[in-house]
């Protein structure tokens, strides 16, 4: 049914497609509305992993929090990552948000140099409402990074481009916002995997619960995402990325009916990753704050920025661009 432009947030969730939060919309009281769910990462403060989004979105109606039945939307970003290392380098893997509650893993190198990283992913996913409270999605991401290194031997550049993966899941709401907060959950796995050398599918999976409540005009909101990444052949060896967690609480703020502003804070537990049955550096923490931007072009059309900045744990941060479109 057609809405109103008048708008207050009443909600927002998350998703796989990753990592995020993603802030919904509902109609200004003398307005009727009916009740989307998750995407991708960040919900709109990055929520990381989207329904398949999440991390920052603003204003979208309440249909919007999961797709509408029988309709299909357009999902599309792309992420920018800078990430500093120095001294001694244990080949720990940078986290990369690609969704409100999505991410990838880039491998670093293993020695004792100096390094600056930039790269960029770009995602394109598509949803699809199977039924009112659940929808399906389909992603795929893209990698171009390039890396200067310097040791006692010289400075070094190196420069990477290729197709990373793609991902398939379910995203459902378990239940609305009313006695009790709403919650939704979503489960992806990997349908293909590109490596350093080598590709497999069906080796990574991801399941995450989001749970928010609207107190107009502000949602309070918290996702939690757990990545299980089995054993794979990467060429000659045997290479097992480590086992990903994180926790994102966030809080969204409509200030008009057409923009929502988002933060908070991501905190992430990733396990050492192993090669032939060594370990690749050691298990580690980290806290990111992260702030976003939701810009409503119109109904069904909406923009999102969400920027993450590592305050513990790591030396790092990222800048992602999100475009929803119900097509």
């Amino acid at each position: 049914m057609t809405m109103p432009w008048k708008w207050v947030t009443v909600a927002l969730a998350s998703s796989p497609d990753g990592a995020g939060i993603k802030v919904f919309s509902k109609a200004v009281k003398g307005f009727d509305c009916n009740v989307n769910g998750l995407r991708n990462l960040y919900i709109t403060a990055t929520l990381l992993l989207v329904s398949p989004a999440a991390a920052a979105e603003l204003p979208l109606t309440i249909e919007d929090l999961i797709a509408e039945e029988g309709r299909t939307q357009l999902d599309m970003s792309v992420t920018y990552v800078n990430d500093q290392s120095q001294r001694l380098s244990t080949g720990d893997a940078i986290i990369v948000p690609t969704g409100d509650a999505s991410f990838v893993l880039l491998p670093t190198r293993f020695g004792e140099f100096e390094s600056n990283t930039d790269a960029f992913i770009g995602t394109l996913g598509l949803r699809r409402g199977v039924t009112r409270d659940t929808e399906i999605y389909v992603r795929a991401s893209y990698l171009y990074r390039n890396e200067r290194y310097g040791d006692l031997s010289g400075n070094f550049k190196d420069t990477e481009n290729r197709f990373l993966s793609s991902w398939v899941g379910l995203n459902h709401q378990f239940s609305r916002d009313g006695k009790t907060p709403a919650l939704l959950g979503f489960i992806e796995g990997a349908a293909y995997e590109k490596y350093q050398q080598g590709s497999d599918s069906g080796k990574s999976w991801a399941l995450g619960l989001t749970t928010y409540r609207a107190i107009d005009p502000v949602v309070l909101s918290v996702t939690g995402s757990f990545q299980w990444n089995q054993e794979r052949d990467d060429g000659e060896a045997s290479y097992e990325p480590g086992n990903l967690f994180f926790l994102t609480p966030s809080v969204a703020f409509a200030v008009n009916d057409r923009v929502t502003l988002t933060s908070g804070f991501k905190w992430t537990f990733l396990e050492a990753g192993y090669l032939d049955d060594e370990p690749q550096g050691f298990d580690r923490t980290s806290t990111d704050l992260t702030l976003g931007l939701g810009y409503g072009v119109s109904k069904g059309n909406t923009l999102n920025v969400s920027f993450s900045a590592n305050v513990s744990g790591q030396s790092g941060a990222s800048l992602r661009f999100n475009w929803l479109y119900a097509i």
